[in-house]
């Protein structure tokens, strides 16, 4: 069984965590931090099918309350031995996983190197955990939980259920379920011919998230000034 890296405060500890003061961001959702996700496969079985790419964008937070991106990485990623690769899948992304320019890295190496800047973000921000936010969030997470089961790694920086969805908060916010179409909703440029790459996708998910959040605190949803005044 994979554990998360820290203790939250629901109760379920792992290893004992100090606390430390916690940031605007770490204010704002009760000590978890919001880390975009976006993950190309070739299937739809998180178990047998191969994850090709990944990506993860960093948010933060200013004293207003304003969630902006501030970092992202990703990686290529080899095909696990045994991967199942399904032609409609990849012709859908346009990967072709064995390319020698993908420059591809393994799972273990991959997840390692990434999940090191959701660790420091998350001690910067005196967070608890990560949580992962993605457009049908649940598919990139149960990729991201079978990769790291994989992988070997016996802590994760993300909660390993609990998720944030784009794709809900657009069907609530815009009236908008598919991602391309929130986007215009919210007045993003989205470019069609990008679409399909983690990089890409994770970006645009992550500006999806962040105007929500602030239009909901644009409307009175979320004071930071009145939060902060309660702690």
């Amino acid at each position: 069984m994979i554990k998360p890296d820290v203790v939250s405060d629901d109760g379920n500890s792992n290893e004992n965590h100090k606390s430390k003061k916690k940031t605007r961001l770490g204010e704002r959702f009760r000590g978890f931090l919001p880390v975009v996700v976006d993950l190309e496969t070739g299937g739809f079985n998180s178990e047998t099918d191969a994850l090709l790419e990944l990506a993860m964008v960093i948010l933060d937070m200013d004293d207003d309350g304003t969630l902006f991106i501030q970092d992202q990485v990703h990686a290529h990623i080899e095909p696990f031995e045994g991967a199942n690769l399904e032609p409609a899948a990849l012709e859908f992304t346009g990967i072709d996983p064995y390319h020698p320019l993908r420059m591809a890295e393994k799972e273990k190496d991959a997840l390692a190197r990434m999940f090191k800047p959701v660790r420091d973000a998350i001690k910067h921000h005196g967070c608890n955990r990560a949580v992962l936010v993605g457009h049908n969030a649940h598919f990139d997470l149960g990729f991201l939980n079978q990769a790291t089961k994989r992988s070997g790694i016996k802590r994760t920086p993300f909660h390993p259920f609990s998720c944030f969805d784009t794709a809900t908060l657009g069907g609530l916010a815009f009236g908008q379920t598919v991602l391309a179409r929130a986007c215009a909703a919210a007045g993003l440029k989205f470019d069609h011919g990008e679409a399909h790459s983690a990089r890409y996708d994770a970006d645009l998910t992550a500006q999806l998230f962040c105007e929500i959040v602030n239009r909901w605190r644009d409307l009175g949803g979320w004071n930071p000034h009145q939060d902060s005044a309660g702690q």
